[in-house]
């Protein structure tokens, strides 16, 4: 292997390891911080942190003329609305199955590729959204009979998916000339007025600070999985092909599931973790394509 291909395995590694153990994080810091103040401040934190990176590398900020609209788009379904759901979905469920259903974005994917863009289902394809379906039944059955919350936490982990699911048509399907890190930027600028809006009325002005423990938890997640996450994904998906990088994200619910175990001893059956290895398996199938025969 060639120096670079041991650079990508480890921005590879660090990512997962990076976004698979920030779920547990999201239910320590919401035990003290209502959902839209929380991600108020972890917003903050990106902008600040991507800002001055992008100071740094001497990159521009411009956006080409007419790419606002599908750029304020783009920042409602990959970023607003998935902070949003993502965190409303820990609140009813355990958060390494809440990653489990957000992750399930390839395969709404595939289901958005065969309805809106008439693109063939093959066998693989429908095997892959038959097993992931039944996989997202089986690790919310169990939760049904613990969790009051259950059914609002599988549709907001499901609702995040999907909406990532669009949020990547529209950046893939659309152009971006000159834009490298400043696309990353400006969808977590346009994040954040809704978000902080929405705090001051929903949540209310701060009555109390939070723990020293909580505010470290928010900065972290603002400047490291948010800020420098999102820029090493974007950088992943232009040195890898696409479905390399997209099935990297198989690991991340993964590490989730494990982190939230060890960390917050969260509860794990034997038919949930049957449910998790089919969807590692349906998203395996979503994502890799099968050997040509002859």
């Amino acid at each position: 292997m060639t120096r670079s291909s041991f650079q990508v395995l480890a921005l590879l590694a660090g990512l997962t390891l990076i976004w698979g153990t920030n779920w547990p994080l999201f239910r320590i810091t919401l035990a003290e911080l209502p959902v839209l103040t929380f991600r108020s401040l972890v917003l903050t934190a990106a902008i600040i942190t991507l800002y001055f990176v992008m100071r740094l590398r001497g990159e521009s900020f411009a956006v080409p003329r007419g790419k606002w609209p599908m750029l304020l788009l783009a920042s409602l379904m990959n970023l607003t609305i998935w902070s949003v759901a993502t965190s409303m979905a820990v609140l009813y469920i355990p958060s390494g199955h809440a990653s489990v259903l957000a992750y399930t974005m390839p395969l709404w994917v595939a289901l958005i590729s065969f309805v809106v863009f008439h693109q063939r289902l093959t066998g693989r394809l429908l095997a892959a959204i038959l097993i992931g379906a039944a996989a997202v039944v089986a690790l919310m059955v169990p939760n049904f009979e613990s969790y009051a919350g259950a059914p609002w936490g599988l549709f907001w982990g499901l609702f995040a998916g999907f909406c990532w699911a669009v949020g990547t048509f529209i950046v893939k399907r659309t152009s971006w000339p000159g834009m490298g890190l400043s696309l990353t930027f400006w969808q977590v600028v346009a994040s954040w007025p809704p978000i902080v809006l929405g705090a001051v009325v929903i949540d209310g002005l701060p009555t109390h600070l939070p723990s020293v423990l909580v505010m470290a938890l928010t900065l972290y997640i603002g400047t490291i999985p948010t800020a420098l996450g999102t820029a090493a994904w974007f950088a992943l998906v232009k040195l890898l092909p696409t479905q390399v990088a997209a099935l990297s994200s198989i690991a991340i619910p993964i590490v989730a599931v494990l982190s939230g175990i060890l960390l917050l001893h969260e509860p794990l059956s034997p038919l949930q973790a049957i449910a998790i290895g089919s969807t590692v398996i349906s998203l395996w199938l979503a994502l890799v394509p099968g050997r040509s025969v002859g």
